[in-house]
């Protein structure tokens, strides 16, 4: 296990970290005005799972393969980024092809609690710089003089995971809220799946953005 003071530092340089605005604030803000409070929080959670495959890669040294190959690098880059785009797709062309105020605007396909869960899952597993990123921040605070550092890298990697869930949270609220409002006013309730389809959209041409120029940290 690490120090206390070790644990003190790092938490408070997590949660900091994490309450940058960042792709998994717009990726839970997406979900949230789309399905609501309960789709955003799920999502968080699906995004926490996601994040503790990356935390057990790295702690078993499994990670490293994106630092010796880039074309596994590059090959996981690309499917996140379709991933991503894919899903915005569904958003943008679902629903009516324009907004008519005399008619009823048709609902937003259903989803389940699982298939946000299994979509938010996958979409941080699809992302190696977060395998990348635990690799270049954890060891920072991993005493290699002890003989736990698989332990080690498992606590602090858990404790990113974990404080980045109430950041999520509280965006899935406001985005809940907003996507409610619009649900409630018609003549914006079109827009609902566009403006969703369009955040995930935007985050998978950064992610192709940067297979392209290498030069976009957006998902660091």
């Amino acid at each position: 296990m690490p120090s206390l003071e070790t644990l003190v530092i790092f938490t408070v340089a997590a949660v900091v970290m994490n309450l940058s605005p960042g792709p998994s604030n717009l990726y839970v803000m997406a979900r949230s005005i789309a399905q609501g409070i309960r789709g955003g929080a799920i999502a968080a959670a699906g995004l926490a799972l996601g994040s503790l495959v990356h935390v057990v890669a790295a702690a078993f040294g499994l990670s490293a393969i994106f630092l010796y190959s880039p074309t596994a690098y590059l090959l996981l880059k690309i499917l996140g980024a379709c991933y991503l785009i894919y899903l915005g797709v569904v958003y943008l062309t679902s629903g009516k092809a324009e907004v008519d105020a005399s008619q009823e605007v048709a609902p937003p396909a259903a989803m389940t609690p699982r298939n946000i869960l299994s979509q938010s899952f996958w979409v941080e597993v699809l992302n190696p710089k977060t395998a990348l990123f635990f690799l270049a921040f954890l060891p920072q605070f991993v005493d290699v003089t002890r003989t736990d550092t698989t332990t080690q890298f498992l606590v602090l990697g858990i404790i990113v995971t974990l404080s980045a869930i109430p950041c999520d949270l509280m965006v899935a609220f406001f985005g809940g809220r907003a996507g409610d409002w619009m649900k409630n006013n018609q003549s914006v309730e079109w827009w609902q799946n566009k403006i969703s389809g369009s955040i995930l959209v935007g985050l998978g041409g950064f992610v192709a953005a940067d297979v392209v120029t290498g030069k976009s940290d957006l998902f660091s």
